[in-house]
């Protein structure tokens, strides 16, 4: 029977002493700010979708002023999710080039950047939804791809802690 002792840790120079002590105090942050933080961009958005189309179909006014609520805490989580993000790839994956990562980066920004424009877009014109066509459907076709875009980054970042085995 083996005996797992402790050895030495490899000192990694890139990471600043003070963040080092925290890390090693608190262990969480080198690898969990980034899956724990990245639910809530994708509840966010994929509500934002749910709510706008129960909206549609019942015209309940409640689920507009939900679906634009779940919208304004997306922006926010994204942003959140990109800092995590940057941060888990830069100290667990040393900012390589991985496949994932070039799919989710320029993704998530156009995610976030939609988003933005969708909540300024529903704040300037509150009643966007209860004319379905025209600027209408512009705006229910970009609530959509919110739930697309999601899930694309989504499968990219689940595919770096869980990989798919190749056949």
């Amino acid at each position: 029977m083996g005996v797992l002792k402790k050895t030495a840790e490899a000192v990694d120079s890139r990471v600043p002493a003070a963040l080092e002590a925290l890390l090693k105090h608190f262990p969480f942050l080198r690898r969990h700010p980034h899956p724990m933080t990245v639910h809530f961009p994708i509840v966010f958005m994929f509500s934002t979708t749910v709510f706008s189309l129960l909206y549609l179909i019942t015209g309940e006014k409640s689920f507009d002023t939900t679906a634009l609520h779940c919208l304004g805490a997306g922006v926010f989580f994204n942003v959140v999710g990109i800092a995590t993000g940057f941060y888990t790839w830069w100290l667990n994956y040393m900012a390589k080039p991985l496949k994932p990562v070039k799919i989710k980066i320029p993704l998530t920004l156009t995610m976030l950047a939609t988003s933005i424009v969708l909540f300024v877009w529903r704040l300037r014109v509150p009643d966007i939804l209860d004319s379905p066509s025209g600027a209408g459907l512009l705006y229910i076709l970009l609530v959509l791809s919110l739930s697309v875009m999601v899930t694309v980054i989504g499968w990219n970042g689940a595919s770096m802690t869980f990989p798919v085995e190749r056949e």
